[in-house]
């Protein structure tokens, strides 16, 4: 791994290593996840001016009205995603910079990421390839359609916010499929929609959360 990859100083083991105890001291419990969060130099997904920010657990302007989630909710989402069975496909609605798709790519088999900005996706996909994930599937679409294609999928997870869940993803869960989505407009809320059987879903409420809006249409 290059030295920029590998990091020193701003990026050393021990601004890592306080970062994932931020994470378990915020209530994320799973080591396999705070592990790849750790290990995953948040650095490269964002724009050098603000590179020295990268290890704050905090949200980070990438441009085009969009964010780089805080390490948090990254490390909780992901958690809350892989609780119970393994997950082989998993969608990601919103690829951003490509953090979430990187954290997600460490810790299941297929990734298939949609994003609605092409140059963010298309800086994202320079990202992955730079650090030699190759199961990730990208796509220039509406993210709120996902990925019809490639369904069933074992996990969703959306990294914007609706007003409302939309249809076509619970459609496209397998059963037995998790999906991880901020839900709401002023005030958002954080949920997981398990599909139990073919046409009945389970949903739990856990907590406040504050994302960009899920907008439909594309940007080229």
């Amino acid at each position: 791994m290059d030295m920029d990859l590998q990091g020193i100083g701003m990026t050393s083991r021990r601004t890592r290593d306080r970062l994932a105890q931020r994470l378990r001291d915020q209530g994320v419990i799973s080591e396999e996840v705070l592990n790849v969060v750790r290990d995953t130099p948040r650095h490269i997904f964002i724009d050098e001016a603000l590179s020295h920010r990268a290890y704050e657990d905090t949200a980070l302007p990438i441009g085009y009205n969009q964010t780089i989630s805080q390490p948090y909710i990254v490390a909780r989402m992901t958690e809350l995603l892989l609780e119970g069975e393994a997950l082989n496909k998993v969608l990601e609605v919103g690829t951003g910079s490509g953090y979430q798709t990187a954290v997600l790519a460490q810790l299941v088999d297929q990734v298939f990421s949609v994003e609605r900005i092409r140059p963010l996706q298309e800086k994202a996909r320079k990202r992955l390839q730079r650090l030699k994930l190759h199961n990730v599937m990208l796509r220039h679409t509406d993210g709120g359609m996902g990925w019809s294609e490639k369904a069933p999928f074992d996990g969703i997870l959306v990294t914007a916010a609706p007003r409302e869940i939309p249809h076509e993803l619970l459609e496209q869960l397998a059963v037995g499929g998790r999906l991880v989505i901020p839900v709401g407009h002023d005030e958002q809320i954080l949920k997981r929609i398990t599909r139990v059987a073919e046409d009945k879903y389970e949903t739990e409420t856990l907590e406040a959360v504050r994302f960009v809006p899920l907008l439909s249409g594309t940007v080229r």
